[in-house]
């Protein structure tokens, strides 16, 4: 399997609590954040991944390197800001595999990436998003699912109970080689959110634990969630 970590944001809303380092490798627990879903990958037995890197991308590479334990690790460099979109695209036509697993850089969802895969498969879905319910939330906008088909994406507004994107998809490799889109775009906004009823958008509810590090406070509050990885080995850090 493969695997696609989008990791080329400035992540100007986190400055404040860091600064001098791109936000994928802000220090949590001892470790640069990406080793987390870096660990999530190789325990899903992924082998190859693409980290698409733009902002600071040299000092991701200095600190990641060639490789994880068993996963081989390449990169796909932006030559201007791409957006989460553009950035996506230019990475996937690295693969080779039909589908590929992409995550955020910026957020860890532990969920099962088997279960994940097997569904996307199953339905034989476009993209697969991975959800995560929460309680009271306001920061994210909410994910309207119906028997594994999703049917809305709902503008950020108070939710007391809902399902969020959790920043983790199964896709077609393909998925936008058929779309007129410019060379910088949002995954979000600008395409998952104009194609519902266009593409078989498939949603599956995971009960991992879900970290963001967005902004200062979410960054402080993962320093609680995810403490103590520091052990150099690779299984430790998601464990």
């Amino acid at each position: 399997m493969e695997a696609v970590i989008l990791a080329g944001g400035k992540g100007t809303r986190l400055r404040p609590a860091v600064s001098g380092v791109p936000k994928p490798i802000a220090p949590v627990g001892g470790v640069p954040f990406i080793m987390y879903p870096l660990g999530l990958l190789a325990r899903g037995g992924v082998k190859r991944v693409i980290i698409s890197v733009g902002y600071m991308g040299e000092k991701i590479i200095d600190a990641v390197g060639g490789s994880f334990g068993d996963t081989r690790i390449t990169y796909c460099e932006e030559d201007t800001p791409l957006g989460t979109g553009g950035a996506m695209r230019k990475a996937l036509r690295m693969c080779s595999e039909d589908s590929v697993i992409v995550l955020n850089g910026d957020t860890f969802f532990d969920a099962d990436l088997s279960a994940l895969i097997k569904f996307h498969a199953g339905r034989n879905a476009d993209i697969t998003v991975a959800l995560k319910e929460m309680r009271n939330f306001d920061r994210y906008g909410a994910v309207v699912c119906e028997d594994g088909i999703i049917t809305d994406f709902r503008e950020k507004q108070r939710t007391e109970l809902g399902y969020i994107n959790g920043g983790l998809y199964c896709v077609r490799r393909d998925i936008f080689d058929e779309a007129e889109l410019p060379e910088s775009f949002s995954f979000e906004s600008d395409f998952l959110l104009k194609r519902t009823g266009e593409m078989k958008l498939c949603g599956l509810p995971f009960e991992g634990s879900f970290t963001d590090i967005g902004v200062p406070d979410d960054y402080m509050r993962a320093q609680m969630l995810l403490p103590g990885r520091s052990s150099p080995s690779l299984c430790r850090y998601c464990r």
